[in-house]
């Protein structure tokens, strides 16, 4: 049976971490932050924990993430 080909798309936005949660970088820190406050941005940049449900979704994409 061959190799199952993980979505690299998925690859590039989340990684799978030592107990097997999914990390991903949250979005809107790209453009347009002269409105955003201090605040608001201060917390757009730490990483965040997917939810249980998303997560089954996302490691089907990611087949070998997290495995080894």
């Amino acid at each position: 049976m061959p190799k199952m080909k993980t979505k690299k798309a998925a690859a590039k936005r989340y990684h799978v971490t030592g107990t097997g949660k999914v990390r991903y970088k949250k979005q809107g820190l790209r453009h347009i932050l002269t409105k955003k406050n201090a605040k608001r941005k201060r917390r757009l940049r730490l990483p965040a924990i997917l939810s249980h449900v998303e997560e089954k979704r996302v490691k089907q994409l990611m087949p070998y993430a997290g495995k080894y």
